[in-house]
């Protein structure tokens, strides 16, 4: 029987809702490490994360086997009932409901991965929704702003 192989590098990029300044530097790294195990469950390994106050950026190879949606549904899912379980973080937490995927060339692997690793000084001067819509741009998808936001 022929073997199926699949390289989709996805970097994955959702915010709080409404952009809420929920993800802070105490718990940040720790839940950098809860959704790379989150993406090791599902059958890939999480090569980068980043995260400012308001949004995160996940770089990982999809498993050929699991759509980008389920991988995003277990992500958010996961994520916010261990956020929401912890004493020390906000009750209250939620995702967006909508979420950017992208799918990342090999060539541009290590790119990605310096963006992603530089976020805080990067959101010193663009904002969460400019940087959200130049991607959207750059990847040549319509979008109607009215319903990018939630």
């Amino acid at each position: 029987m022929p073997q199926s192989f699949a390289n989709n590098l996805t970097h994955l990029i959702f915010s709080t809702k409404d952009r809420q300044p929920w993800i802070t530097d105490d718990w940040r790294d720790d839940l950098h490490g809860y959704i790379g195990g989150i993406i090791r469950r599902n059958g890939s390994d999480l090569i980068s994360a980043g995260s400012v106050e308001d949004h995160i950026h996940l770089l990982f190879p999809l498993p050929r086997t699991v759509a980008i949606s389920e991988m995003v549904k277990e992500i958010k899912s996961g994520s916010t009932r261990w956020i929401r379980e912890s004493t020390s973080r906000p009750k209250g937490f939620c995702w967006q409901a909508g979420y950017g995927s992208f799918s990342i060339s090999s060539s541009h692997k290590k790119a990605v991965i310096e963006y992603i690793a530089k976020q805080r000084e990067h959101h010193k001067t663009t904002t969460f929704q400019e940087e959200y819509l130049k991607f959207l741009t750059k990847n040549e998808i319509e979008y109607d702003v009215r319903y990018v936001w939630d």
